[in-house]
C-alpha cells in the first residue's frame, strides 16, 4: 500500500497565475502557396530522358533548400523543419503514400505534388514545434 507524505507543491504567494507567452504558429497557407509556384518554376521544362542523375540531386537539394529558408522567414524561431523531395520518372504509374504521426497543437504538416508528362515530384514539409 501506498502512504502519501503529505507533500504538496508550494502555494504562490500572489495567488495568480504567472502568464505563458503564446506559443508560436507557423502559417502553412503561406508556405504552400509558395511551394506550389516553386515546383512548376523549377520543374515546368524538364525532361527525365535528357536529366543528367546530378540535375535531380541539384533540383531536389534547391527545392528543398528554398523551401527550408521560406520556412525560416515565416517563423525564425520555436519550430524544427523537415523537408523531403522526391523527383521521380512520369512512367503512368501509380503510386500511394501514407504518413503516421502523432501531433501537439500547432504541429504542421503539408505535401504538394508536381507532375509533367515526363516526371513527378512530392514536396512534404514538416514544422514540429520545439520545445
Amino acid at each position: 500500500m501506498a502512504t502519501t507524505l503529505g507533500l504538496r507543491s508550494p502555494v504562490s504567494r500572489s495567488g495568480a497565475v504567472s502568464p505563458q507567452a503564446p506559443r508560436p504558429v507557423f502559417d502553412t497557407e503561406v508556405l504552400r502557396a509558395y511551394v506550389k509556384k516553386l515546383l512548376p518554376a523549377t520543374l515546368s521544362h524538364a525532361v527525365w530522358p535528357h536529366i543528367e542523375r546530378d540535375q535531380v540531386k541539384a533540383w531536389m537539394r534547391e527545392i528543398g533548400e528554398r523551401v527550408k529558408e521560406r520556412m525560416l522567414e515565416i517563423q525564425p524561431h520555436g519550430f524544427k523543419y523537415m523537408v523531403l523531395v522526391q523527383i521521380t520518372e512520369n512512367l503512368g504509374q501509380g503510386g500511394r503514400s501514407h504518413m503516421v504521426s502523432h501531433w501537439e497543437d500547432g504541429d504542421v504538416c503539408l505535401n504538394e505534388l508536381f507532375f509533367n508528362d515526363s516526371l513527378f515530384c512530392t514536396c512534404t514539409v514538416i514544422a514540429v514545434r520545439a520545445l
